[in-house]
């Protein structure tokens, strides 16, 4: 598998990672330039009040996402997207050249409605952005891909506005802004050209520009699948709680916190680091695949932090006379090490969220399903200021208490999701048992197919066999178990959300179980049994049901037998009397999963199976 830093290394990643970051840089550099000279320009020179031009620039941006959007996204999976990305960079190159001309003749109302052009420019750029990934990219390297692209986004917008800052400062901004927007433009468009060429999507779709009509169909493509769906509102809500911060760190930094025009950059640092380092962390903690089961934990982190932010907001404004003095004044320093956190735990919650987003769309739709993506996002980002003007303005209440908030609307959503997506949760606390009752390590499971339909026959050690071996597999299980045991208190709840299959051997039901054995396996799914039919009691293997060899008969499919090694003697084990009764002896003990050599169906035996799997086992219980 390709690091992170071997993907930098690479052409079919390096070019493209290299053109968003300076596209996304560019935007920001124009669009703060733009603003900041507005505000210190008189009224004359504009012709309408300053706050009336700031609020007609952020509008007049993020409206060509919702005119523009899903027309973009057909004509991305329509055409070679590499060389879609180079038209859109020489649009670009156009419209900052005419900004150039706007700039130095000091045109504002012809540099709003170039604005107006550069969020065209990105709402075209925006569905070909994330499409192009999946085709670029090894399944295990989406997440990578994805965390360097979410790192090199909000460090390129840092950037961007702390250029546009000491550019709008300097002599002659007008014309050194004049010339930065075009030379980045073009620096876009070169590393454009390295691209190698990316297959459309439907060449043989059939595109015309009807923004109602397109914007429905292509919200209909992404509720095909609610997996995808959710992914989207997540990703949504992620915008609405950063524009939310964003917006009121001028404010906050200068009423609460005591500070200036340098300490709303330090603030916006803290955040966007916060999210780099946290979509970089991201890849680690997922084992460098995609992993929903971080999700909860971004989700958890962007309460807890905000919660906090609001209690470790200080009483009083600081009193601290010089940037060096704030950043040093002991009563700010829980409010930066909140920012961080948020940051950081954004970073978490968004990563798997692009990945599952881009992974589970049908190639042929997935630049439509992210242009969907970009008009949800547009519209909770619309609706954070409304809700910023509702609560602040109308209201009263103050930035701290507006947090507050924010961080309790995340909790509310955050089970919300988890009840209408059960993968979220079910994730989650394989995740959790993965990386703090025990330690997994994975030997062999190349041995599972990764495509087509594959029977697992494994050892049965405690309760949680299952979830271990769901979070070791690379795909999805369907789970044949005991009634007994699938109908057991809170575990219920895991296993309808992972689609087991009950069984019970002594009764009717059995046929019922065959047959949807068999056709899980006919559809190409992953189905796992354990043969022992009931947990071990004394740490070795029991003799395997006779039962077992009917649902052999079922297989047209490669058996694998599977070895769970290390949970025999775990709190969730029976060794020591009931599982569950019984204190743990310890956390994140070593437990190995291991797969055998496939075995053709015409092979596969009670006989032959019970050996395998005791052979793999070894003198582990």
């Amino acid at each position: 598998m390709t690091s992170q830093t071997g993907l930098l290394k690479q052409r079919r990643f390096l070019p493209y990672f290299i053109t968003q970051a300076l596209g996304a840089f560019n935007d920001n550099v124009y669009k703060n330039v733009l603003l900041i000279l507005v505000a210190f320009a008189g009224p004359g020179v504009i012709g309408i009040s300053t706050d009336l031009f700031i609020n007609l620039a952020a509008g007049l941006f993020i409206l060509p996402f919702f005119l523009f959007s899903a027309f973009a996204g057909e004509l991305a999976d329509k055409f070679e997207k590499s060389g879609f990305i180079r038209g859109v960079k020489l649009l670009e190159i156009g419209i900052m050249s005419l900004a150039a001309i706007a700039f130095i003749y000091e045109s504002y109302m012809a540099l709003l409605v170039l604005l107006f052009l550069m969020g065209t420019q990105s709402a075209f750029f925006g569905p070909v952005k994330y499409a192009l990934l999946p085709q670029t990219l090894k399944p295990q390297e989406l997440v990578s891909g994805n965390a360097l692209v979410e790192t090199g986004t909000f460090l390129a917008i840092l950037l961007g506005t702390m250029v546009a800052g000491v550019i709008a400062n300097m002599d002659g901004a007008r014309d050194i802004a004049a010339i930065s927007v075009v030379v980045f433009a073009l620096l876009g468009y070169l590393s454009a050209r390295s691209i190698p060429e990316v297959a459309a999507g439907d060449p043989s779709l059939k595109v015309s520009f009807s923004p109602i009509r397109q914007m429905k169909t292509t919200l209909a493509i992404a509720r095909k699948d609610r997996v995808v769906l959710q992914s989207i509102l997540g990703i949504s809500w992620f915008w609405f709680l950063g524009a939310s911060y964003l917006t009121q760190f001028p404010n906050f930094a200068k009423l609460h916190l005591g500070g200036n025009e340098a300490t709303v950059s330090f603030l916006l640092t803290l955040f966007s680091v916060g999210i780099a380092v946290g979509s970089l962390l991201c890849d680690k903690l997922s084992g460098h695949r995609i992993e929903p089961g971080i999700v909860p934990i971004g989700a958890m982190g962007l309460t807890i932090f905000g919660i906090h932010l609001m209690v470790s907001t200080p009483a009083a404004p600081s009193t601290a006379a010089s940037f060096v003095e704030f950043i040093a004044d002991p009563s700010l320093w829980w409010v930066f090490v909140d920012l961080l956190l948020i940051g950081i735990f954004g970073g978490i919650f968004i990563v798997p969220l692009y990945s599952m987003m881009q992974a589970r769309s049908e190639d042929s739709e997935r630049s439509q399903v992210i242009a969907a993506n970009n008009i949800y996002n547009a519209l909770f980002m619309v609706t954070s200021a409304i809700l910023a003007m509702v609560l602040l303005g109308v209201v009263g209440l103050s930035i701290p208490d507006f947090f507050l908030v924010l961080a309790l609307l995340n909790l509310v959503v955050t089970l919300y999701v988890g009840k209408q997506v059960p993968l979220f949760a079910l994730r989650f606390v394989i995740w959790f048992l993965s990386h703090s009752f025990y330690r997994v390590t994975h030997k062999n499971l190349q041995n599972i197919p990764k495509e087509g339909g594959a029977l697992l026959v494994c050892n049965h050690v405690s309760y949680v066999d299952a979830l271990i071996l769901a979070g070791a597999c690379p795909r999805p299980i369907r789970f044949v178990m005991d009634e007994d045991y699938y109908h057991l208190p809170v575990l219920n709840y895991f296993f309808r959300a992972s689609r087991v299959i009950p069984i019970k051997l002594t009764s009717g039901s059995i046929r019922c179980a065959l047959k949807e054995v068999k056709n899980q396996l006919s559809d190409g799914e992953v189905v796992c049994i354990f043969p022992e039919g009931q947990l071990t009691s004394d740490g070795d293997m029991q003799p395997f049901k006779r039962g077992i060899d009917l649902i052999l008969k079922q297989s047209s499919v490669p058996v694998i037998p599977m070895a769970l090694k290390g949970l025999w003697g775990s709190y969730f084990s029976r060794e020591g009397g009931r599982a569950l009764l019984k204190l743990p002896k310890r956390f994140w003990s070593k437990v190995e999963v291991e797969a055998g050599s496939p075995v053709q169906p015409e092979d596969a035996r009670c006989d032959r199976l019970f050996s395998d799997v005791k052979t793999l086992r070894g003198d582990y219980r």
